[in-house]
């Protein structure tokens, strides 16, 4: 019975949890956080300020939040956001090189298009925001009064909807705000496989478009169900928003602010800790011909000061200068740890030109490390626009014998070009083929062409690597001439 007691005694038993359900509100739309990207992005910090007080649930955040009367700060924004995302689109766009196709005449076709559409800086922009706001579209227009090609133009995610079905995106909606009479209409311009349409909205009710004189040319048209007129643009798919990119800036709202923050308290403390005179009322110049103090002239202030003043009962006044002691050592580290959380998985401090005084290699080789967090970021774009460059091609392509009323074209393969990022330093390069070469796994030849690539021309390199060898003392030994023809011909006359 004493081992039952004991089995009773030590026995577990677990209960499942009773389900519960729990109901999460956002605070935010698709559209809001577009709005709050693209406001990081404009960098002013009058438009943050204002745009923070007006958010729900931001009062405690720096920029949300409102100073005491009589205890106001200047607040100061970093620019961070604006210089990470130029810098990642240049280091992208620089290095596109345009593209290949096959087909001689459609590839004269689209440089034309791209010529007329300045397709290079259509593509900044696009790179631009999609990093910065989230997504977009490229909408396909056609006016002749401009242009006899296709007019490409770049609308912002804050100003697009996507339509899925299934999983597969069927549509793609514009929208565009239209005032008249001192009313305000939204115009919603539907584009579909084969079709556009036009909305008009007065609030929540729509009307008919004829209600707006100025845009009454607007028709619904239909074409072959097989070409879309807009073509979707993102770089990361949101996690937060189905369907939709992602920004850069997702899950860094909270770091930019802090580290504005920081900023702003750094420069207050250093405007509050400038040095202080206090100059006794006695020592003070005066006027001689009324006897009043003199204001001070803060540019060339300079006074004697004396053993004691001439003042009956003097007892020993004297000039005094205060200086409040700063703490900068704290407010660097601050700065730099949030300025590493601003910079985490986006881009390399190195490649904005920051220095942040606390990495000390002399192989350079975490800087090395850190640079391949903004290749890794440049390898996401390319890759986005690897897909969208070419299906602007085809649709431009298609849309062309859609306006000259031909058959559609088959799509064709479109190959994106791109150069390579972050090429190595010249010395670097010799240090990496010496050790190459100092293991035999490289030769000469390979080495002089890895260094010199295009700069050289094949002839110099050629005579470069008879030179080296020549160093090296490495014999080149020159095939023995064969008179194959001779030998053939006297073989055949033996025979």
């Amino acid at each position: 019975m004493g081992w039952i007691k004991n089995m009773v005694k030590t026995w577990l038993d677990i209960k499942e949890a009773t389900p519960q359900r729990y109901t999460i509100y956002e605070d935010k739309d698709f559209r809001t956080n577009c709005i709050i990207n693209k406001v990081w992005m404009r960098g002013d910090s009058n438009e943050l300020a204002e745009l923070y007080r007006q958010l729900p649930n931001s009062e405690h955040s720096f920029w949300g939040s409102v100073s005491t009367a009589g205890m106001e700060i200047k607040k100061s924004h970093s620019g961070l956001p604006q210089l990470i995302i130029n810098k990642l689109t240049d280091i992208t766009i620089s290095d596109y090189n345009g593209v290949d196709i096959e087909e001689h005449l459609i590839k004269e076709l689209w440089e034309e298009v791209a010529k007329e559409n300045k397709f290079d800086d259509l593509l900044e922009e696009c790179v631009r925001d999609g990093m910065s706001i989230g997504d977009g579209a490229l909408r396909y227009c056609f006016d002749s009064e401009i242009s006899k090609y296709p007019i490409l133009e770049w609308i912002p995610g804050d100003k697009v909807e996507f339509v899925y079905k299934r999983g597969r995106l069927i549509e793609v909606d514009f929208f565009f705000l239209y005032e008249k009479d001192k009313k305000v209409y939204e115009v919603v311009e539907r584009r579909g496989y084969g079709y556009v349409k036009y909305e008009v909205y007065d609030g929540q009710k729509q009307v008919p478009i004829t209600e707006i004189s100025d845009i009454v040319k607007l028709q619904n048209i239909t074409f072959d169900n097989n070409v879309m007129l807009a073509t979707p643009f993102m770089i990361d798919k949101s996690i937060k928003y189905k369907g939709r990119g992602a920004s850069k800036f997702e899950g860094k709202h909270d770091a930019f602010d802090s580290l504005d923050e920081i900023i702003s308290q750094w420069i207050e403390a250093i405007r509050k800790g400038r040095a202080k005179t206090y100059i006794p009322e006695s020592l003070c110049p005066k006027d001689p011909n009324n006897g009043e103090i003199l204001l001070p002239n803060s540019f060339d202030n300079d006074y004697i000061q004396t053993e004691a003043d001439m003042s009956e009962g003097a007892t020993g006044n004297k000039i005094t200068v205060e200086q409040p002691t700063i703490p900068t050592e704290n407010y660097l580290e601050s700065y730099i740890t949030y300025l590493n959380l601003c910079l985490q998985g986006l881009i390399s401090p190195a490649t904005l030109g920051i220095d942040n005084k606390r990495v000390v290699d002399p192989n350079a080789s975490y800087e090395r490390q850190l640079e391949k967090t903004t290749m890794y970021t440049r390898s996401d774009v390319i890759k986005a626009l690897n897909n969208f460059i070419p299906g602007i091609v085809n649709t431009v392509i298609r849309f062309k014998d859609i306006l000259e009323k031909r058959p559609l074209t088959n799509e064709f393969d479109v190959t994106v070009k791109f150069g390579e990022y972050n090429s190595p330093s010249f010395d670097a390069q010799i240090e990496t083929m010496a050790k190459a070469r100092g293991n035999t796994i490289l030769s000469v030849e390979a080495m002089v062409d890895e260094l010199y690539g295009n700069s050289k021309t094949e002839e110099w390199k050629q005579d470069e690597v008879m030179r080296i060898k020549e160093e090296l003392g490495i014999t080149v030994l020159n095939e023995p001439a064969i008179n194959l023809e001779t030998n053939i011909d006297t073989v055949i006359d033996e025979e």
